[in-house]
């Protein structure tokens, strides 16, 4: 009995002449996401692709955990592949499934027949296995609306498949597959969120990190560790770039109003993090921003951050309240991160009272009464990098 993993690849199917290039990369994500845990390899046929274990220690419970949250996989089930023979096909589904039989009270069959040669049609399939399962478990009824377990048997060019139910998986496209883009993080509950979004959609996420000694601690960068190695178990691994800030926050103070302290330190934050993307080809910027969430995602504060960009700024939280984000933060297991009590360097110089409507004119004036820009050229050049693994 040869077990496997039966990958079904959802919206790939739409990419016309270029779905083969987007599952080639779906694939080899999964190589290298699969490798600590086994050789793998992969056959790919009608929407689906196999996933078989070449060596025998191979891990395939840890393998489907993984597999659950890898992009571009919209559902996949563990299953065994046998001949296409119907009596071994029905023995092997009364044995494979047979824990999963034995609890239920209701069962249905459901059958693809791939190859249209298979001397049975798919209703025959049905019907016939059915009854033999009927026969092996007499305490099941039929209920082909709402049963407990459904059994699939999918007959394809090679071998017949058995498995139970699907298991959804990750959804989005392959990471990688739409690019790069560099997501700024603090230790918040929004920006993990706002990465593992924009990863859902294909694109590979570099991280900047700004600190800012001694007003944030070593544990607040730990933090951010902390929540992309989180966010990596679904994007793959993150290039992280930690800059140092203090000097140009402590710059900031001196010379500019108190009431747009908190813009033109994003206009800073964004003038560096432009520099990393060049440095690492990506095209574009992430944030956490949601629209009035605090003074500086007003409308007029985002046209002021936005007005120093020269690559676009993604943010996908945009329109989402805190209510939703933070399901999200649960979901992929960064919320109990994010509250933890270490302050990042957006939080130690808040204004207390910032201007909620800022013009460019004015804040481009503020930052005039200071020569920023050695400051932020040598920042970026001292950037730290750290590789953040998906473990």
């Amino acid at each position: 009995m040869k077990e496997v993993i039966l990958i079904k690849n959802g919206e790939l199917a739409l990419k016309g002449l270029n779905r083969r290039t987007f599952e080639d990369m779906l694939i080899k994500n999964m190589k290298h996401r699969l490798a600590p845990v086994g050789k793998f390899k992969f056959t790919v046929a009608q929407s689906t692709i196999v996933a078989e274990a070449v060596n025998e220690d191979a891990d395939l419970d840890r393998a489907v955990e993984i597999i659950s949250k890898v992009f571009g996989i919209a559902a996949f089930s563990r299953a065994i592949a046998v001949s296409k023979d119907f009596q071994t096909i029905l023995k092997n589904a009364e044995e494979y499934l047979a824990d999963d039989l034995m609890g239920a009270s209701t069962f249905k069959v459901e059958a693809k027949r791939s190859d249209k040669k298979f001397p049975l049609k798919s209703p025959e399939i049905c019907r016939e296995a059915g009854g033999y399962l009927l026969n092996k478990f007499p305490h099941l009824t039929v209920d082909v609306h709402n049963p407990d377990i459904v059994v699939n048997i999918e007959i394809r060019d090679e071998y017949a498949y058995i498995h139970g139910k699907q298991i959804k998986g990750a959804g989005g496209m392959p990471t990688g597959s739409a690019g790069r883009a560099a997501l700024l993080i603090s230790g918040g509950i929004d920006s993990p969120v706002a990465g593992y979004m924009m990863a859902k959609r294909g694109i590979e996420l570099i991280a900047v990190h700004f600190a800012s000694p001694p007003y944030t601690s070593e544990r607040a960068e730990q933090k951010v560790h902390s929540l992309l190695r989180q966010v990596a178990k679904y994007s793959g691994r993150i290039a992280l770039w930690v800059v140092p800030f203090t000097e140009i926050q402590e710059k900031i103070k001196d010379y500019c109003p108190e009431d747009i302290f908190t813009v033109v330190m994003r206009r800073m934050m964004m003038r560096v993090a432009q520099d990393i993307c060049a440095r690492e080809r990506a095209a574009a910027l992430i944030t956490g921003e949601s629209v009035g969430q605090v003074a500086s995602q007003t409308m007029p504060a985002i046209a002021c951050t936005d007005a120093i960009c020269e690559i676009p700024v993604f943010r996908p939280l945009i329109g989402m309240d805190k209510d939703e984000v933070i399901e999200i933060s649960r979901k992929i297991e960064t919320f109990d991160i994010s509250i933890l009590p270490y302050e990042d360097c957006c939080t130690v110089f808040t204004p207390k009272h910032p201007k909620t409507r800022p013009t460019i004119q004015y804040v481009e004036e503020a930052e005039a009464c200071y020569d920023f820009a050695p400051l932020l050229e040598q920042a970026a050049k001292d950037a730290r990098f750290i590789l953040i693994e998906n473990k």
